[in-house]
């Protein structure tokens, strides 16, 4: 039987703080969507194209380092990952001044953020006992909504004191502080390179582990959809706000603060559902949460003319249910998979599932140009922009369906 290392609460509180500082920059030009469109002259699928690479950046970054943690121990992995982010992000705070320089320096922060995910769901698998382990990683992934939260509340907060220039000098120097947490936090751990047996390897896994299988789907599935709210909620409820007779600039901070909620309530679902998953069960957990967060997909963005408080109000939820099933799916995949190969799993989970979730953001803008090239109403804008998220939920039903009872 597998021995574990207790990881204590300290430790698991000192690491989700570090993870708040890391994750700053995830929100910082989703927020600044509507600023950047009027103050640089460019369109929508031409901005979204910046988060966009930051989405791609990310994807080969999970690849990269979950690939490393299998090779050089988990724990080494994440203090790489997280030094490398330091500089990422002061080279983003202090250089990105335009849609090329943005789109370079934003995709560099991608690049080097894989690491304090991936092996840190690695490092908490071998230090955390099973009954307690979906509950831990849902604090893990707790850490990342509150990072966003925290990076959309002070994009909103700069934007509306000094613009977007403050905007991205605030969130992309925060990473600093999380990195020195994140070293006192994990220095106690042992690093831990696990043997290769018969049963290790990428493509023995991928051939014989159907469970497996099933959870890289329906976490590609749930990257399109999650990853595209994200990025559009805080636009969506900007327009709302617009909509209502505010201007581009108040409806953005107003949309921030609305966004920093919405993040929030994602954190507590996150540990919630982690918490909810190890008594009744991951599959049902994964069916029910996909299945609601589908529901809103397919209908949020036709109430865009309706008040801007009720767009709010249904976007938290929204964001409830959409990011329920993470920890779940991740918890899943550790438990599924023989530990010498999970880091090999986790990589191409990850390098799938962010590749497909970071089309999504373009593919929405795309469809908003398109639209209104065409003179449609923002009710079907925004209606089919979000539609086209819905049937990402849809597939991740499916395929958690599919799973083992």
């Amino acid at each position: 039987m597998q021995q574990h290392t207790p990881l204590n609460n300290s430790t698991i509180l000192s690491v989700f703080i570090a993870r708040v500082f890391l994750f700053t920059p995830f929100m910082t030009v989703a927020g600044c969507i509507p600023i950047l469109m009027e103050e640089w002259g460019i369109g929508a699928a031409k901005v979204s194209s910046i988060v966009s690479s930051f989405y791609f950046a990310y994807a080969f970054s999970l690849l990269g380092f979950s690939w490393l943690g299998d090779r050089i121990g988990a724990k080494r992995t994440v203090l790489l990952s997280a030094c490398a982010t330091v500089f990422a992000g002061a080279a983003f705070a202090v250089f990105a001044e335009d849609f090329m320089s943005s789109l370079i320096l934003y995709g560099l922060i991608g690049l080097c953020q894989g690491g304090v995910y991936g092996p840190l769901i690695m490092l908490f698998r071998e230090n955390v006992p099973s009954d307690r382990l979906g509950s831990a990683i849902g604090w893990l992934i707790a850490s990342t909504s509150i990072g966003y939260a925290a990076s959309i509340a002070l994009t909103g907060l700069f934007v509306g004191i000094s613009g977007w220039r403050m905007a991205f000098m605030a969130t992309g120097l925060l990473p600093i502080a999380g990195t020195a947490i994140l070293l006192v936090a994990v220095k106690q751990l042992p690093n831990t390179v696990h043997p290769r047996t018969s049963d290790t390897g990428f493509w023995r896994q991928i051939r014989q582990n159907r469970p497996a299988r099933q959870l890289i789907a329906a976490y590609t599935c749930h990257n399109w959809e999650l990853l595209g709210m994200w990025t559009w909620a805080p636009a969506l409820i900007a327009a709302s706000f617009v909509m209502s007779g505010e201007t581009t600039t108040v409806a953005s901070g107003w949309s921030a603060q609305v966004v920093t909620a919405l993040h929030l309530g994602g954190a507590i679902a996150a540990y919630a559902m982690g918490r909810l998953s190890d008594r009744v069960g991951r599959r049902s957990v994964l069916i029910w949460v996909a299945a609601i967060a589908a529901g809103f997909s397919f209908g949020i963005g036709w109430f865009v003319t309706f008040a801007p408080y009720l767009i709010a109000g249904l976007a938290i939820v929204y964001s409830f249910f959409a990011i329920g099933d993470s920890p779940v799916l991740s918890t899943a995949m550790a438990e599924r998979v023989e530990p010498g190969s999970l880091g090999a799993m986790l990589a191409a989970r990850s390098l799938i599932g962010f590749i497909v979730g970071a089309a999504s953001p373009a593919v929405v803008g795309w469809l908003i140009d398109t639209l209104r090239a065409g003179q449609a109403s923002e009710t079907v804008v925004w209606g089919s922009g979000f539609a086209i998220l819905g049937l990402g939920g849809l597939l991740a039903v499916f395929f958690a369906f599919r799973l083992p009872k």
